[in-house]
């Protein structure tokens, strides 16, 4: 429940966080912090894909991705230096804080202003920021994004010629998310279901000509179908437990839209969202009836608070907060049982939207899973007008801003990051190839220790990502800490039970398996 309005349009609220000398003692290597000014080290991307639950890279590497949304929905779309879009000194200063993805949002509307023809002017930029982002060693989500459907109802995301439905008259307008409960907003995700007027065939040419065209482009991630999906008219029967019978017909229309993506780039990887009931802690039923069979399709849902969303957009009292840890257990929970069902990866594509009290139980959750995500909102530091300050230096910064293993060469172990201490420990088995840890530039202002067991350093003094190899086929620890702190212990238990933060302070930093 995100929305306020911005450059005469509708927009979702968020719209930034705003916000050398080594030594080796007692078997730590001690380097000094590094600024955030360009890519960390070599920035280079290739294509990912799913492996099972993982996403991998070429290398076979198992991937996390942590990074950020940039979702303009108000024309003109995406034309960087517009004060909006990402730009190459946001990239540099993205990469630099460790974030290796953008969720760069895209439109129906812009992608296919005039039925059955489409902007090739559009998809050009949409492939210069692909390309921008990729030198820095940033992957680019394209997210084909909605909110409320289209212009006529006050949103955005299918162009008006693709609707028949319009709002009655006299037929009241909440705006933002009240606007779903409309009947004449229903009757119009009606017609997309059914695609009663082609409406889906258009959007499916639509999304395989962005797919054609960013075909050969290795920082093209993958495409994210449609965001906040509404079930039209059979929303109630959603409640409370989920809607199979709409999710059949929904599962049926995602495959449809990857059918048209893959006829047009077979490398990209496509991601299915749950419709957004999901946000109000409604299960998911894709890949129940019938499984889902195609390849490379990973799982894109939203982890957001209700509580903590009334509370910035309708005044309700803060505390209220408090009651987010059970929502968003809830939420964790359908993630689980969605892999369990279906063994595919999973992209937390939104959480956040500006709140610090509840941004740690997202993050909390995802490190304890191995699972990638997406911060929800970013803009341009370097746009029209004034640089912007660095928005990664208060608190949301030092929650997001993480040491974490970006690319493991084995099988994930379990992991700790205490944004507080920037105490971090991960274990994983390893596999043939070099392992590599982003280091945070944000938690540690005198250098790093960095100790490892089972394995050995082979980066530089001082880099911002720090590569181990293994010294045989026992577990690998890895830890990296402060000089002179504790350090941390990895939590016990496989990767998805307990807390992942049930490590502890440790002199030794042995830790348990």
């Amino acid at each position: 429940m995100r929305g306020v309005r911005a450059r005469g349009r509708w927009r979702r609220a968020g719209r930034g966080v705003v916000g050398v000398v080594a030594a080796v003692l007692a078997g730590a290597v001690l380097t000094p912090a590094v600024s955030a000014s360009g890519a960390p080290d070599a920035a280079s991307v290739g294509r990912i894909h799913a492996d099972g639950s993982r996403f991998v890279d070429e290398s076979g590497r198992v991937v996390v991705l942590h990074g950020v949304n940039n979702v303009d929905k108000a024309p003109p779309y995406i034309e960087p230096g517009d004060g909006f879009t990402v730009t190459a000194e946001d990239a540099a200063a993205l990469a630099g804080h460790g974030f290796n993805t953008v969720r760069l949002g895209v439109s129906f509307d812009a992608l296919m202003p005039t039925e059955g023809v489409v902007d090739t002017a559009y998809l050009d930029r949409v492939a210069g920021v692909v390309d921008t982002l990729a030198q820095y060693g940033i992957h680019t989500l394209l997210d084909n994004h909605q909110d409320g459907l289209s212009k006529p109802w006050g949103g955005n995301g299918f162009p008006e010629w693709a609707i028949h439905s319009r709002p009655g008259v006299g037929e009241p307008n909440l705006g933002f998310p009240f606007f779903y409960l409309m009947p004449s907003m229903n009757a119009g995700w009606d017609e997309v279901w059914n695609n009663t007027y082609g409406v889906l065939d258009e959007l499916g040419a639509a999304l395989g000509a962005l797919a054609a065209r960013v075909s050969g482009h290795p920082g093209a991630l993958g495409i994210e179908l449609l965001n906040e999906p509404w079930p039209g008219s059979a929303f109630l029967s959603c409640y409370p437990n989920g809607c199979p019978g709409f999710d059949v017909k929904y599962q049926a229309a995602m495959q449809k839209l990857t059918d048209s993506v893959r006829a047009r780039n077979g490398d990209l990887l496509v991601l299915w969202e749950p419709n957004v009931t999901w946000n109000e802690t409604m299960p998911t039923n894709l890949g129940k009836n019938p499984p889902i069979s195609a390849p490379d399709i990973a799982f894109a849902p939203h982890d957001y608070c209700i509580p903590s969303q009334l509370a910035i957009y309708s005044g309700l009292p803060a505390f209220l907060r408090g009651l987010c840890p059970l929502q968003q257990g809830k939420t964790w929970g359908n993630i689980d049982s969605f892999t369990a069902r279906t063994q595919l990866p999973t992209l937390v594509t939104e959480f956040g939207d500006g709140d610090a009290a509840v941004l740690r139980n997202t993050l909390v959750n995802a490190d304890n899973r191995f699972v990638s995500w997406q911060y929800w909102h970013y803009t341009s530091r370097f746009g029209a007008g004034a640089p912007k300050p660095d928005p990664f230096t208060g608190d949301l910064g030092r929650q997001l801003v993480r040491t974490y293993p970006r690319a493991t060469a084995g099988t994930p172990g379990r992991m700790i990051f205490d944004p507080d201490t920037g105490d971090f420990a991960y274990r994983y088995t390893p596999g043939a190839g070099t392992t590599e840890i982003y280091v945070s530039d944000v938690h540690y202002p005198d250098g790093y220790a960095v100790r490892v067991e089972g394995g050995r350093v082979t980066s530089a003094a001082g880099a911002r990502v720090v590569t181990v190899a293994a010294d045989g086929s026992a577990p690998v620890t890895v830890y990296i800490n402060r000089p002179g702190s504790k350090g941390a212990t990895v939590p016990s238990g496989p990767i998805g039970t307990g807390s992942a933060d049930s490590g502890s302070g440790s002199g030794s930093g042995t830790g348990s398996a």
